[in-house]
């Protein structure tokens, strides 16, 4: 082995911003959700189910943003920063590309996806929903462009700066929520406005960052005539061999968690409304595996850029460690400060009393099945292993999630008609499933060392 291409320094510098920076990114979700509960509980459950649907988009372009940022952290470690360069430009036109295509299908058709999806859905419920919809619709183009810059400099090994830009965005965001739905009482509509405006502050700030001319001194990835349209099709390839399994991947888990969506749409406000603040609050547990994922694309990319295949399995298993211990503190913390957590929100005291045994149960499986089941993906990728974790995600997603879901739910729903809490249980514990299937097949893959034989460049 040569001299180790990241120091526990190096590590600690790429971390610990993503941490704050995921952190941040989770507040955008819940400042919504505690400001828009405001309006009451057809609010929450409205932004609730448009947060659930967009998360399909989303996770299309973070899986872009995965694509490019491996194909450049393998460049930058093969020492080629010219063809990182390349590479990036091409990231940020198929992902504005894809942004703008997924609003001229979607905005004319929102009230067909909506009652296809959420038919059975309260009415006062569906009309917030397509209020808030449009918004976030129209902030999908700064979205992409945000997440695709904020991969290139963590490919880098610069996470300070997503992190001030994500401050930032949060801040803007906070702030129009405060305006528009105390101040103008425009209820839902405020709160997809800030989102609108937070990204596009967010996305113009990146741009502004890559391009200006003291990127060129001090990055080994910058942005040259930014106006020019070029279009490199041998580099989008090599972007799409990884992004086009992720986003395959992405897309149908969350397909997959829409469809848990419309059957639990029958289970009432509460449930509903429950199911959204555990969400928001499960979703604070994940930060220090999910942002140990996120720096694993970089560390683990260029050590396979460089050759350096054992480095890349010793640094894979030192960052499954550190994820561990993360998620067990935070998690931890949250089992225990449920109750007290879910007051935040202003739901009647059925959903907080719901919603908190929810979380507790999630903190459980958290702790032992999570980091196994998102951050080691994070890890195999890297390499260029995406095919394997598509295929075992898209198994696991339809063989126990949905399916599992599907009937543990219905025969709590039959055993206790009277009762749909326990329905919302099982659920949950469909999700449980999955994640441990899921789990065991990446730990073996990643023992067995076939993902070290795999390189994108």
């Amino acid at each position: 082995m040569s001299e180790n291409l990241f120091s526990r320094k190096d590590l600690k510098r790429l971390i610990f911003p993503l941490v704050a920076e995921q952190f941040l990114a989770m507040t955008i979700g819940a400042c919504d959700t505690v400001m828009v509960s405001s309006v009451g509980e057809a609010g929450v459950s409205g932004v609730s189910l448009i947060d659930q649907l967009t998360q399909l988009f989303i996770q299309l372009f973070a899986a872009f943003a995965t694509g490019g940022a491996v194909v450049s952290s393998q460049y930058l470690g093969h020492k080629s920063d010219e063809n990182a360069r390349r590479a990036a430009r091409q990231l940020l036109n198929i992902s504005a590309f894809a942004a703008l295509v997924i609003i001229s299908l979607c905005l004319p058709l929102r009230h067909f996806i909506l009652n296809l999806i959420y038919g059975k859905s309260d009415e006062s419920v569906m009309n917030n929903a397509l209020i808030y919809f449009v918004w976030v619709l129209l902030s999908f183009p700064f979205l992409a462009i945000y997440n695709s810059c904020a991969a290139l400099f963590r490919s880098m090994g610069n996470s300070k700066v997503s992190l001030k830009v994500s401050l930032m965005m949060n801040l803007t965001n906070i702030a129009g929520n405060a305006v528009l739905i105390y101040g103008a009482k425009i209820g839902v509509a405020g709160a997809g406005i800030s989102t609108l405006a937070s990204r596009i502050v967010a996305a113009f700030v990146m741009l502004y960052l890559l391009a200006r001319p003291s990127a060129k001194l001090n990055g080994r990835i910058y942005l040259e005539k930014l106006w020019k349209i070029e279009i490199r099709f041998d580099m989008i390839k090599k972007i799409l061999k990884v992004a086009v399994p992720s986003g395959i991947e992405n897309s149908v888990f969350h397909i997959g968690k829409i469809l848990v969506y419309s059957f639990m749409s029958g289970f009432g406000l509460a449930a509903i409304s429950a199911n959204a603040i555990s969400n928001t609050v499960a979703g604070f547990s994940n930060i220090p595996a999910q942002a140990i994922g996120l720096a694993s694309v970089t560390v683990i990319g260029q050590c396979i850029g460089a050759g350096e295949k054992t480095q890349a399995k010793s640094y894979g298993k030192k960052l499954m460690k550190e994820a561990y211990i993360g998620m067990f503190c935070v998690a931890a913390t949250i089992f225990f400060l449920a109750p007290l957590v879910v007051q935040a929100f202003n739901l009647s005291e059925e959903s907080q009393k719901l919603a908190a045994g929810v979380i507790r149960t999630c903190m459980i499986a958290n702790i032992f099945f999570w980091p196994m089941s998102f951050t080691m993906p994070n890890i195999l990728r890297a390499s260029g292993d995406a095919k394997y974790t598509m295929l075992i995600s898209n198994i696991s997603m339809w063989l126990f999630r949905v399916l599992s879901s599907f009937l543990i739910s219905k025969y709590l729903l039959f055993r206790f008609p009277e009762n749909t809490h326990y329905a919302l249980y099982g659920v949950w514990f469909g999700m449980y499933i999955d994640w441990i299937f899921r789990g065991l097949m990446f730990g073996i893959r990643f023992h067995k060392n076939r993902w070290l034989e795999k390189k994108v460049i």
